[in-house]
């Protein structure tokens, strides 16, 4: 595909793609999914690859599309999010330096999920025929991509059975210790993500989420905006619950 034919691919929305410049291999040769590959076989996939900057609120994917591409995100954050008979739901946040969506990819199949830009971002588009062609040559990049599916996998099931064992009030109070980890531990935090997505990815309406807010203020939580506050560490503990089997994401 052309440069111009990438550009006029996502609706031209003031984006420009260029071929994958060298000052990035070493970032993304990091990830996982790349480091142990042979570096032929690297070199092979960038040669392929372009990137674009992205305003915020741009689709990248629609659900259903042709996987032509896996993505990288460089900067910014994409939101992972479905659709169904009006209804939208949010799945997940990519934050830097990741990818998306691995098992369309693999599988030449559909998106399942459709994914926007939650900022400004800059996101790498590997051609996935390039990545089908590596992983049946390349024994430890088809081993990465084994691991990487499982870990994606276990996180599914995670999240189902954080839907379906627990209460509404129960899945924030467990969100809530599991983004105070993720922050470093302390008594004061913030969401980091708006409280309408936040519901969305807990299966909540707005308003559900409001009213749950208000009902672990008993057990030391206090919101304001996105800040966030736990004056009881134990009390919300012995409430939530969490399992490393639900909430650890090593596990």
């Amino acid at each position: 595909m052309t440069i111009t034919g990438l550009i006029n691919i996502k609706r031209g929305v003031g984006r420009y793609a260029f071929v994958m410049p060298r000052s990035h291999f070493p970032e993304i040769r990091r990830l996982d999914l790349f480091q142990r590959m042979q570096e032929d076989n690297f070199l092979t996939l960038m040669r392929g690859s372009y990137v674009q900057n992205f305003p915020p609120q741009i689709e990248l994917i629609n659900e259903g599309d042709p996987s032509d591409f896996l993505h990288i995100v460089l900067t910014g954050s994409v939101e992972l999010f479905s659709t169904w008979n009006r209804r939208e739901t949010s799945m997940a946040t990519v934050h830097p330096v990741a990818t998306f969506i691995l098992a369309a990819t693999i599988k030449d199949a559909p998106y399942l999920m459709s994914a926007r830009t939650l900022e400004k971002s800059r996101i790498v588009l590997v051609p996935s025929e390039d990545v089908r062609a590596v992983f049946e040559i390349d024994p430890l990049f088809a081993q990465a991509i084994v691991t990487e599916l499982a870990r994606c996998y276990r996180s599914v099931i995670k999240s189902t059975k954080d839907l379906k064992l627990r209460t509404s009030l129960e899945r924030l109070a467990n969100y809530l210790l599991r983004r105070q980890m993720r922050a470093g531990g302390g008594a004061e935090f913030d969401l980091a993500i708006e409280k309408r997505r936040l519901a969305s990815f807990l299966g909540m309406t707005p308003e559900n989420l409001s009213r749950a807010f208000k009902g672990l203020q008993p057990y030391g939580v206090a919101v304001e905006g996105i800040k966030v506050r736990i004056s009881d560490q134990r009390d919300l503990e012995r409430f939530a619950k969490p399992s490393p089997l639900i909430d650890d994401p090593a596990s």
